[in-house]
């Protein structure tokens, strides 16, 4: 049932849909007009930065433009080929041609506001219609004439406007928020790599910092056991999956998650244990490490357990070291296909290390910076809930809006 003024249309009765020109690999140059393929529109709709790789001459760009066409302001660009189904609302100060076959172009819009069909083209509604229509299949490709005969629910035009207000309202909110997390990020990244290695220092700590190796000021120990099939939320005994070590383990584990029954031989944990995988398809992802402030939580198969010292070395600052050396760590690794990190070989890991003190005080601050942007990530992901909500009623007319 649509709302009273409301119709349903086909996209091919208010726009007209096509592609670009080919353009062949002969005329690409070093620079000039950009040229965009699917991806950099991709790009581009999650106002993401591009660094564009292909470009056209002006020359080519204005024969092109003067014979078929280039896309200009609020005309729309749909990728059409892998990734479906991503829109872009060309911009104002815009000059671009792009590739056939990849993107589709709807342009000489008629009777409605392009923001408002931008906006109802990422709806949910609209975007299953999308994958309806191209299917399952790995191959599967947004054809002009598939998308042409779409059908979505038109307000009046005063209504359109006044929707697409709303929600760039919110849009702005969003894009605000992800730039304020990128600036935070950074940020956090550039003051993390001056804390570690002694660059920066913090107010009152002036001890000297001197270079260990590893295996000087830790040992060694292995978890055992502890299949995914093994974890029950009807357990008794906190454990941890190594799996878990790569997404789900921040730099130090305050709580744990699972539960499982207690194994006889586990490996338990210690206070101040730091938790490495041991194996992973790429060595970069062996490069993440997690202090543990608790005792007895249960440690599975496939995880190094770094016990330090604790008069010298504190495990939240040592798992905070081990994150920042990506580079190392990759020097370290062993393996082709599945790539491993031992004890053998994180024994000659080293680092620069301050006066426990201190260590504890550099692993506190960034504790704190990691809960500043757990709040803005939360803000974002609460802006992005609440923004998709109300796309639902305002794009549905489950909620109306009221027109001057």
């Amino acid at each position: 049932m649509l709302p009273e003024k409301w119709k349903l249309t086909q996209l091919k009765n208010i726009a007209n849909v096509t592609s670009s020109k080919r353009i062949f690999a002969h005329d690409y140059v070093k620079s000039g007009i950009p040229f965009y393929r699917s991806k950099e529109i991709i790009l581009k709709s999650e106002n993401r930065n591009i660094n564009n790789e292909i470009f056209i001459s002006k020359e080519k760009y204005l024969e092109l433009k003067d014979k078929f066409g280039a896309p200009q302001e609020n005309e729309i660009l749909i990728s059409s080929v892998g990734t479906i189904g991503k829109i872009y609302l060309v911009s104002k100060n815009d000059e671009f041609y792009f590739k056939d076959g990849n993107l589709l172009w709807i342009k000489d819009l008629n009777n409605i506001y392009p923001s408002f069909l931008a906006i109802s083209m990422k709806g949910d509604k609209f975007q299953k219609k999308i994958i309806d229509t191209t299917g399952g299949s790995s191959q599967r490709a947004l054809t002009i004439e598939k998308l042409e005969q779409l059908y979505f629910p038109l307000p009046p035009l005063p209504e359109q406007k006044k929707i697409a207000a709303i929600l760039s309202t919110w849009d702005r909110a969003i894009e605000g928020t992800e730039k304020l997390l990128s600036n935070s990020q950074q940020q956090k990244k550039a003051f993390m790599q001056q804390l570690l290695t002694g660059k920066k220092r913090l107010p009152g700590f002036t001890g000297e910092w001197r270079k260990h190796k590893l295996g000087e000021i830790t040992t060694f120990m292995k978890g055992k056991g502890l299949s995914k099939a093994d974890i029950s939320p009807e357990g008794e005994t906190p454990c941890i999956h190594y799996g878990s070590l790569f997404t789900e383990q921040p730099a130090t584990i305050i709580e744990t998650k699972t539960l499982t029954h207690t194994f006889k031989g586990a490996i338990f944990s210690k206070r101040n244990d730091v938790l490495m995988p041991t194996s992973d398809v790429t060595p970069a992802g062996l490069a993440v490490a997690s202090a543990i402030e608790k005792d007895n939580v249960l440690l599975g198969n496939d995880i190094l357990i770094i016990r330090p010292k604790s008069e010298r070395l504190y495990g939240p600052f040592l798992s905070r070291v081990i994150r920042n050396s990506k580079t190392q760590i990759l020097s370290l690794a062993t393996g082709t296909t599945v790539f491993h990190l031992y004890a053998s070989d994180m024994k000659d890991f080293h680092f620069l290390m301050p006066p426990l003190p201190e260590q504890k005080t550099i692993a506190a601050v960034l504790t704190t910076a990691d809960e500043e942007l757990a709040a803005i990530e939360s803000d974002l992901s609460r802006l992005r809930q609440e923004k998709k909500a109300l796309m639902q009623q305002l794009l549905t007319g489950k909620r109306r809006v009221t027109v001057d």
